[in-house]
């Protein structure tokens, strides 16, 4: 009979992770190790943890994000997991994260810097400077009224000329607007 494997419950305070969606055949016959007051459930395996929820981003202390299955699965109730090394450490004070953009979907994400896939050319920023910088990024890929002071032949090639600039650089968006070609404000 194989031992349950338990973590430690302090092992997750202050985390970011991300999960990643998988199908519910994946925790079949899996014992619940730990059942939420939210309505979560937690099942621990010794490569990492599968958590049912139909919740995700903050909890509590921590950073948890779900990276969802494409096509998206139609359940409120998604089951994502995460090996136990995905799991970094979260606090207001360090510049731990930078962003990712996606230029298709037009959308923006943070990751932490202990993920293997960070190169070093996106700035870090503290988790409050990485809110500020995600919401003007929303902006720019949502809305167009931005768009009226420029001179310009290609929204999207401009969206993406002054996204980069506020991943790649320290600038503010004002200072990036500024500097633009044609900008008329």
């Amino acid at each position: 009979m194989e031992k349950m494997f338990r973590p430690s419950p302090k092992s997750f305070k202050n985390t970011f992770c991300v999960f990643h969606e998988v199908l519910p055949e994946r925790i079949a016959g899996m014992t619940v190790q730990y059942d939420s007051q939210s309505g979560s459930k937690y099942y621990y395996t010794t490569e990492g943890m599968y958590r049912l929820s139909n919740h995700w981003g903050r909890l509590a202390n921590s950073k948890w994000r779900l990276e969802p299955m494409e096509p998206e699965t139609e359940s409120k109730f998604k089951i994502g997991f995460a090996r136990w090394n995905e799991f970094y450490p979260d606090n207001a004070e360090d510049e731990l994260y930078y962003l990712e953009a996606d230029f298709e979907k037009k959308k923006v994400n943070y990751q932490h810097r202990n993920n293997p896939k960070y190169n070093g050319k996106p700035i870090l920023r503290t988790s409050f400077e990485t809110g500020k910088k995600i919401k003007q990024i929303r902006n720019l890929f949502e809305l167009t009224s931005w768009a009226k002071y420029f001179d310009y032949d290609d929204i999207d090639e401009l969206r993406k000329e002054i996204i980069n600039e506020l991943i790649f650089t320290n600038r503010t968006l004002e200072e990036i607007k500024r500097d633009i070609n044609g900008y008329t404000s």
